[in-house]
């Protein structure tokens, strides 16, 4: 109910009631109505324009950007424990298994290395979260380069692996002639009084004395080169080609048991010791090669003799006794 308003009559010394003229009162709701229409007409541009209003569309799309920067966030974290594991496993290359196979060591600057020339995360700017989906993207680039790097160096150790193993089947590394065989070792490597001439004479073998017909063994894998009666003073031999630049010779035979191309595993049974050639018992002259040098043969038993039995030949082998060749 509106106001009823009065004015004093200073002539009646009376209050009159001031009656509004009807013109001044449609101007005044017309002025209302408008003013009422423009204030609702901002406040709804604003409300459209800020987050205090959002359509079910809105809300939705904004819940899915949230679950998206979650998501990013849970493999930014499986990517740091990724990386822990294969920094782990890349200091175990460098550090254990290529040093270990003498293979050269891979740099981190090679193996953390970014992708040079064009932009390739290009597609992937002007968004709101540009920022962290590009960092998250090449993240996860490099990890990748690293894993197929990490991939080939373990392939490179494997044939590594290969290699060293056949070549440590390779070298001559057990006795010829087992120790419940031999009647004693008679001579070693060095200088030792020649049989016939007694004179004093360099001896590049060990000669292991045994009786007749007593079982001689391959000292390692490899490839019959000689079995024969040819060269001068080892009467019938047998030499093996190891490879890596080793060969071993059994000399003084009294028969074979392979032939010239044969393929052999370290153990398996040769020949018979005999006494044929320069000799002057039942003996097995043995010698080692390398790069077509003539190296000590004790050095390379470590395949079949324990300490003990090691320290006990040693003793023998560096007697400076008569050889029996």
């Amino acid at each position: 109910m509106s106001k009823v308003k009065y004015y004093y009559d200073p002539d009646t010394l009376s209050y009159r009631k001031i009656e509004p003229e009807k013109s001044k009162r449609y101007r005044n709701i017309t002025f209302f109505i408008l003013g009422a229409c423009l204030f609702g007409f901002l406040g709804l541009i604003l409300l459209l324009n800020t987050n205090l209003v959002n359509t079910p569309r809105e809300l939705s799309l904004s819940r899915e950007v949230k679950n998206y920067e979650l998501q990013y966030e849970l493999l930014n974290k499986k990517m740091e424990q990724i990386e822990e594991v294969l920094g782990n496993i890349e200091e175990r290359d460098n550090n254990i298994y290529r040093l270990y196979f003498e293979a050269n060591p891979i740099p981190d600057e090679q193996r953390k290395a970014g992708f040079g020339g064009i932009n390739r995360y290009k597609s992937l700017e002007g968004f709101n979260n540009s920022e962290m989906i590009v960092s998250t993207t090449k993240r996860l680039d490099i990890i990748k380069k690293q894993m197929a790097i990490q991939s080939k160096s373990l392939d490179e150790i494997t044939k590594l692996a290969e290699e060293k193993e056949k070549l440590l089947m390779s070298i001559p590394a057990i006795q010829p002639i087992n120790n419940e065989d031999l009647t004693r070792m008679a001579s070693g490597y060095g200088w030792r009084s020649d049989p016939f001439t007694k004179a004093r004479k360099m001896h590049y073998g060990m000669d292991f004395t045994a009786p007749k017909g007593t079982p001689i063994y391959a000292a390692g894998d490899g490839k019959i080169t000689r079995a024969d009666n040819n060269s001068s003073g080892y009467g019938k031999h047998i030499r093996i080609e190891h490879g890596y630049g080793y060969l071993s010779l059994y000399a003084h035979l009294s028969e074979y048991n392979v032939k010239p191309g044969q393929k052999v595993k370290r153990g398996d049974l040769i020949g018979f010791v005999g006494s044929t050639g320069r000799s002057e018992a039942p003996h097995l002259h043995y010698e080692v090669w390398k790069e077509n040098d003539r190296i000590n043969p004790i050095n390379f038993y470590y395949g079949s003799l324990s300490p003990e039995e090691f320290e006990n030949m040693l003793k023998f082998a560096n007697q400076e006794n008569q050889s029996l060749d």
